[in-house]
């Protein structure tokens, strides 16, 4: 039986389903980013997605739409 967990919350410290997590696939993935990719070129790409976001136009969030 597979459990249902929230990662995000349960896993702050580490996974603790191992080889059972239903998110394998995005942590071996993840693991082949961090070895492959410089750490300037990770820097340059979170400057460059702030810099996109601070030029976006503000969203509003009514009440009525929640």
């Amino acid at each position: 039986m597979e459990q249902k967990i929230n990662c995000a919350q349960t896993c702050i410290n580490g996974c603790i389903l191992g080889d059972g997590c239903p998110n394998i696939e995005f942590r071996q993935a993840t693991s082949q980013f961090i070895a492959e990719t410089s750490l300037d070129q990770m820097l340059a790409m979170a400057e460059e997605r702030l810099r996109k976001k601070m030029t976006e136009p503000p969203k509003w969030i009514l009440p009525e739409d929640i």
